[in-house]
């Protein structure tokens, strides 16, 4: 067993926009707690969290990583994680491991999108917040607005823990004294309303308050921890992980008062499927069934699958028998190891609270839960909620013989990215992946190249149009072939309408007398499908048309099935010539968040990009949420725009909403495009 128990545990998330300071921060408190000797620095390449080569070419944390230490007797799990937008979907998943969500802030960028991005998250999943301003001791930098814009911004409940003093060099703590000097504000003054926020939550400890005029720090431990608990109390620290200021503060904030895993708020697990789930929550009892979460999975070609795990109930030892999900199959654990970035050490047991890691596993995915009852029903944590990745590249392996390889790689990166996906288009024909920016797709080619060895060939993805009609009209075909011996003999008459958009094809045989014997009808319906599936103006396929088969005429020696395939299929295309044929294209809803000011900019590229504003809400911190529909075909690279637009702070999501019609101009445009290919056929 652990030197330490559940109540010694805290489980930290380091959150932040990028270049806040996260991974330097990790460093100072490791440097501080003497889990390391000396510091290391993103451009030598050498810190604790930023292992990876591709990290270390960047300079920028693409992943999330876990690091821990000891403090006062108690065990810190720290966990850092990037801060681009881009990676986003690693940040978010390390949220159900942890009770505390530290979000960093550049003392000199101020409030970025990520910040408020990920104190919304935190907020959604109940988690207790703390604000670091980090990078105090920079030059230029206004401590005071900055703490105004938070408040603004995020609610009265975020307060000074500590405030900065000899000019950004140290902090002095407002919580447990009443006096001395900062560079701004009034300690006494932060020191009353940081106690009158915490006893707000307390009805006895209130009345204390109120009778006399102050109360103990140890009588406000409890109402401290229920005021994070609740929100009601955002804490913000001031700290430099340069020079160490603010980190002693930090680290007291962490052992002392940031909850333990019996005392956060529970994480929320369900049990069964569907309509039958039951929500419950985890018990950190070691004697009770381990239930255990899955929320990061990586994938080396030499170590192989790792799966990192926050325990939430029971022990796991050697040899414990751990069932993954709903599978029936148990896995014994061999191997139980304790991360410190790339460093793997090997420990006797996992406690509830604690993050491990099982390595070699192949059935361990991302979000699975580890359990060791048989008797239980289907185990999940309740999901996150993910960006949607929308960014699309078109890739192809730049050799026949790297196709296999290439499979292999994006079995991985899937496996490893929640906001990775990539998928075979059928409609186009290409290999998709799509990420959450130019920058996220940007690192998975390069990863794909330096971790397996494979090159690929990219180019944007097609958009998935559709074709459809948009009248009635009929059509006939006569198919008849003499070249000695047998010949071949159908004629089919059909008539076409267009059905409801979302209705898909309908086959109807209308005829009688036996016109046509029923045994070529299928025949007829092979012909019309194949046209339907290969499109007819523009090569795209065709939806929501009812095909009617009501005469058409055979010859007892000469009809065959071969006949009546390719007389239903021209017999249907000069029915489409005549109904109206159209291009449908998709349209997708977006939600774009921008600051207010921005809104003018937003609205008129919308125009010019054949889109719709459908509503806005007004978001805090003079933001702006923005409804709109537009042509998935008009926003490649809408990213890089937004961001112009906006000096890098909006950002938006986007998905399918429904397919219609594109513009006379556009169809033209779609349709020549086809032609050349039609004659090279």
């Amino acid at each position: 067993m652990p030197k330490y128990t559940t109540e010694d545990i805290r489980n930290v998330a380091l959150v932040g926009h990028g270049s806040a300071g996260k991974t330097m921060l990790t460093e100072a408190i490791l440097k501080h707690t003497g889990k390391i000797g000396n510091m290391g620095s993103i451009e030598r390449g050498d810190t604790v969290c930023d292992f990876d080569p591709l990290e270390k070419h960047h300079q920028h944390s693409l992943s999330s990583s876990v690091v821990s230490c000891d403090y006062k007797d108690k065990h810190i799990n720290l966990i850092d994680t990037p801060g681009f937008p881009d990676f986003m979907g690693h940040a978010l998943s390390v949220l159900p491991a942890v009770e505390t969500m530290a979000v960093v802030i550049n003392a000199h960028n101020g409030i970025e999108m990520m910040t408020r991005r990920m104190m919304q998250f935190g907020k959604e999943r109940n988690l207790c917040r703390c604000i670091i301003i980090n990078k105090i001791d920079q030059d230029n930098v206004d401590l005071p607005m900055l703490v105004e814009q938070i408040r603004e911004t995020f609610g009265n409940e975020c307060l000074p823990f500590n405030l900065p003093c000899d000019g950004g060099k140290g902090v002095i703590d407002v919580l447990l004294k009443a006096d001395g000097k900062a560079d701004f504000s009034d300690v006494h003054e932060a020191h009353t309303n940081i106690i009158d926020q915490i006893v707000e939550v307390d009805e006895s400890l209130m009345e204390k308050y109120l009778e006399e005029g102050d109360v103990k720090p140890e009588e406000m431990h409890g109402a401290f921890e229920e005021a994070l608990r609740e929100g009601h109390l955002v804490p913000i620290l001031f700290t430099s992980a340069t020079t160490g200021a603010g980190i002693d503060d930090l680290l007291h904030f962490l052992v002392s008062l940031a909850p333990n895993p019996m005392e956060g708020n529970p994480r929320p697990f369900t049990k069964g499927e569907d309509e039958n789930a039951v929500e419950f929550h985890a018990e950190p009892d070691p004697s009770k069934h381990v239930i255990a979460h899955v929320f990061k999975v990586t994938v080396d070609p030499f170590v192989g699958r790792m799966g990192i795990f926050r325990i939430h109930q029971g022990t796991i030892n050697h040899d414990t028998q751990l069932l993954i999900g709903h599978s029936k199959k148990p896995i014994r654990v061999a191997h139980l190891h304790k991360l410190d970035g790339k460093e793997h050490a090997e420990v006797d047991s996992g406690i509830p609270g604690d993050i491990c890691a099982l390595a070699k596993l192949d059935d361990l995915d991302f979000d699975c839960v580890l359990h060791d009852d048989p008797a239980d029903e289907v185990i999940h944590l309740r999901p996150l909620s993910f960006p949607k990745p929308m960014d699309g590249l078109a890739i192809e392996a730049k050799s026949r013989g790297d196709e296999t390889k290439m499979a292999k790689a994006i079995s991985s990166m899937t496996a490893e990215d929640p906001c990775l996906i990539i998928e075979r288009s059928s409609t186009t024909g290409q290999t998709v992946m799509y990420g959450l920016g130019q920058l996220h797709l940007r690192i998975v080619l390069e990863k794909m190249k330096e971790r397996f060895n494979v090159e690929v060939d990219t180019e944007p993805p097609k958009i998935a149009y559709k074709e459809t009609i948009q009248g009635k009209a009929e059509g006939h075909h006569r198919h008849k072939k003499q070249s000695g011996g047998a010949g071949q003999f159908g004629e089919v008459y059909l008539r076409i309408e267009p059905k409801q958009r979302g209705e898909g094809f309908e086959f109807a045989n209308e005829t009688f007398g036996g016109s046509i014997p029923a045994a070529f009808i299928p025949a007829i319906e092979k012909g019309v499908r194949g046209v339907m599936e290969q499109g007819c103006i523009a090569g795209y396929p065709m939806q929501d048309i009812k095909v009617s088969v009501y005469d058409g005429k055979h010859h007892p020696v000469d009809s065959k099935e071969v006949a009546f395939v390719t007389a239903g299929k021209r017999a249907f295309i000069e029915a489409v010539s005549k109904a109206g044929p159209a291009v449908l294209e998709p349209l997708v809803d977006l939600e774009i968040t921008v600051p207010e000011v921005n809104m003018g900019d937003i609205a008129g590229d919308l125009s010019g990009k054949r889109g719709r504003i459908t509503g806005t809400d007004t978001l805090p911190g003079d933001m702006l949420c923005i409804r709109a529909q537009a042509p998935l075909a008009e926003l490649a690279n809408y990213q890089s725009a937004v961001k112009a637009m906006t000096g890098g702070v909006g950002s938006y999501t986007m998905e399918l909403s429904h397919y219609e019609p594109v513009p006379a101009h556009v169809q033209q445009q779609i349709v020549a495009q086809y032609k050349p290919q039609e004659e090279e056929d």
